[in-house]
């Protein structure tokens, strides 16, 4: 064999690599990207499972707070700006608003002996506690997932093909501000 067949046939090789590497370098995004959408996806059914849940409790709340007319105008505010939230971050933004107006309620409710001991309020207040607990999961496993795939978004030489491809990073799911990490203050 001479040299230059050995050398057609080592490009040959290693362009036949190249192009395999690229091929499953691909593969792994489309299956991270999938994970993605998958875990998106738990996070939106929890999230649709407390959307419904809400009204009930608001119009439990309804007759015992009457002094509490803005916390239930900010629940129904956020839970529609939520609703209609299209992307990551603006549906992040307003379940934050969502999750601290329902604190609120809740630190609100402390001061109404009559409503704690509604039945129903009980009830609803369990179910919602339930439903944030399944939330708070489904958000950690999509960050995981979200970890997983820009990491491989980032790392070389796989950004590459994600650069090629059109694979870009995911946003996290979290909250934005300090104050939102904080339980809510109540005074009257």
């Amino acid at each position: 064999m001479s040299i230059g067949m050995m050398i057609i046939f080592s490009l040959i090789v290693l362009v036949a690599f190249a192009v395999f590497w690229f091929i499953g370098a691909y593969n792994t995004f489309v299956r991270l990207k999938a994970l993605l959408n998958e875990a998106w996806s738990g996070i939106d059914v929890q999230l649709k499972r407390r959307y419904d849940l809400i009204p009930n409790l608001v119009e439990t709340v309804k007759g015992y707070q009457i002094h509490e007319k803005s916390t239930l105008e900010n629940i129904a505010k956020y839970r529609s700006a939520s609703m209609h939230a299209t992307g990551i971050a603006e549906k992040a933004a307003a379940e934050s608003g969502l999750t601290q107006t329902l604190k609120t309620l809740f630190a609100v409710a402390e001061n109404y002996p009559e409503l704690k001991a509604n039945e129903n309020f009980s009830r609803l207040q369990k179910q919602l506690s339930k439903l944030e607990d399944e939330i708070q999961l489904a958000r950690r496993y999509y960050n995981g997932t979200v970890r997983n795939y820009n990491m491989k978004v980032q790392m070389f030489p796989a950004r590459i093909v994600a650069a090629i491809a059109g694979f870009q990073e995911a946003p996290f799911f979290e909250l934005s501000t300090q104050a939102e990490r904080e339980v809510p203050k109540i005074s009257f």
